[in-house]
Formats: structure tokens, sequence, C-alpha cells
């Protein structure tokens, strides 16, 4: 029998936090096949929660190592936008020309062109609303799922929030990953809006990806 354990987030954590943030990052498989450099995404997706907000998050250990975690945000208003941490990156790691990372973002741009060439909307790089304000990211290792691990962060992040008074909460995830709509919508979450084209990122056989953004008043 495994030892499992949900518990606050510690500092000592933060390595462990990246690492699965990395190869967890598409879908919940791997995200080095399009997105090489570990250290910038794991900035952009777990810097603001690990390094500003670490009271919101919790982990789940298993056999004493960390599988997996919530980072979550309970006013989104706070959080540094993605778009500056992004661009950071790209003057920091140079990943204009960054091998691994230089193909995703110059076909970003490209994408991001031509949508506001044919005015098509482009997914918002944070989400701002007095109606759902707080927001979360979970991550699970392949050996802390199908144990209800995911549905126990969430209901315990949903329980801090409602005991604090917020009024929702939201989250972002591929319209192609069904398996997290599925969850998502089984926690209590419901699809708000279209999908919407994601600027850059393709499936492995080059399809395009949507995001979609769900919602739940609490």
């Amino acid at each position: 029998m495994t030892d499992v354990v949900l518990r606050p987030y510690e500092a000592a954590d933060r390595p462990a936090v990246r690492r699965i943030c990395h190869v967890t990052g598409y879908m919940g498989g791997p995200a080095a096949w399009y997105w090489r450099d570990a250290a910038s995404f794991a900035d952009l997706f777990t810097g603001y929660y690990t390094d500003e907000e670490p009271g919101s998050a919790s982990v789940c250990e298993i056999d004493g190592d960390v599988a997996g975690y919530l980072l979550g945000c309970a006013d989104s208003r706070t959080v540094t936008d993605p778009a500056r941490v992004f661009g950071r990156s790209l003057l920091r790691r140079a990943l204009v020309v960054r091998p691994g990372t230089a193909g995703l973002v110059w076909r970003s741009i490209g994408d991001a062109v031509a949508a506001g060439v044919r005015r098509q909307q482009l997914p918002p790089s944070s989400v701002v609303d007095a109606r759902w304000p707080a927001h979360l990211h979970v991550d699970l290792l392949p050996v802390a799922r199908g144990r209800g691990v995911g549905a126990s962060l969430v209901r315990h992040w949903l329980e801090r929030l409602r005991s604090a008074s917020v009024a929702g909460c939201h989250l972002q995830t591929l319209s192609e990953n069904t398996t997290a709509l599925s969850f998502f919508e089984a926690m209590g979450f419901t699809r708000e809006g279209d999908a919407v084209l994601v600027p850059g990122l393709r499936t492995p056989d080059g399809g395009r990806h949507h995001v979609q953004l769900m919602v739940q008043p609490l």
C-alpha cells in the first residue's frame, strides 16, 4: 500500500512542482516535445503561485515524494500578467532563438498576426471577472491519478474559497483535453463561452488547439 498525503505547499517543494509542471504540461503528458526549456515553462505556469501566493497551494505526496499539486489564486487581479512573464523569458532566455522554443514563439507571432487580420478572437493571457475572481491549476503525475487525489485537492480549494466568501472560481483548459473537461465538470465547473484558438500551439500531428474557460460560482 502506498502512502498518500495531501498537505500545504512548502518552499522545499518548489523544484518538484516545477518539474511536474513540465512533465505534465501537455494534456497530462510531457511538454518537452513543443517547449524544451523547462525553466521558462515553469516560470510561466508556476512562478507566481510558488513565489508570491504559496499559501494558496497544496501538494500530494506519495511515499514521501511530491506527485502532484494544486496552485491557486484567490484574486486573479494580483497575478503578474503571463504575457509579461513570457516577455521577460523571451529576453532572458533567448526563447526566439533557443532550440526547442523558437518554433512555437515564431508560430505564435504568426498566428496572432493572422488572427488580427481576420479579426478573430485570441484567448486572454489572464481572466479577471468579479463573478469568479479565483482560479486554479492542478497537475498530477501518473502515479497519483485514479486515486481521487485531484478531486480532493479541488474540493479543498473550493471549500477554502467558500469560507473566505469568494464569489467564484475559474480555470482554463484545452478543449481537446476531454479528460480534463469531464473531470472539472464533475467538480461543478461549467463551460463559459466558446473555445478560442490558441496561437502557436499545435497537436503532434499539426492540428490546432483551443482554450476553454470553465467557471463555478461559489
